[in-house]
């Protein structure tokens, strides 16, 4: 039994890598970055439409 126990400590602690963990921070990053600019268009979206009808009826 101690074999096949230090067998698969020997495997778990040589196939863990930080790859996963570095794509995982950088795929929450991007949802982060995609939920803030799609906060801001919200938010903004009704004023700059206001600023496109003045302009385009003042031309």
């Amino acid at each position: 039994m101690t074999q096949i126990d230090f067998l698969k400590t020997w495997l778990a602690s040589h196939t863990r890598t930080e790859r996963g963990a570095s794509l995982v921070e950088y795929a929450l990053l991007v949802a982060l970055i995609a939920v803030v600019c799609i906060a801001a268009v919200t938010v903004l979206g009704g004023n700059i439409r206001g600023n496109f009808e003045d302009v385009g009826s003042s031309l």
